[in-house]
């Protein structure tokens, strides 16, 4: 599942990220900001009408991301 496909509040865990093609400058930054594997991510809260941005939070941190960003993130749902 994509980070841009999980429902408001959820929270799980990251998979990878996916690069767009070589050396992506997009995916590195996500992978620096602590978008890697294991961890784990909630999704606060979306823009209006569903759109951009989304709320993502990991640990006590929120970032702010374009839909087509969250898009490269693989998370897989925490068991409840």
């Amino acid at each position: 599942m994509r980070l841009s496909d999980l429902p408001k509040g959820a929270a799980a865990v990251v998979d990878r990220v996916e690069d767009a093609h070589a050396e992506d400058p997009i995916a590195q930054r996500l992978r620096d900001l602590g978008f890697v594997e294991g961890e784990p991510v909630r999704l606060v809260a979306r823009g209006p009408l569903g759109a951009d941005p989304l709320l993502v939070q990991i640990g006590s941190t929120r970032f702010a991301l374009r839909r087509s960003e969250a898009a490269r993130i693989s998370v897989r749902m925490e068991a409840a």
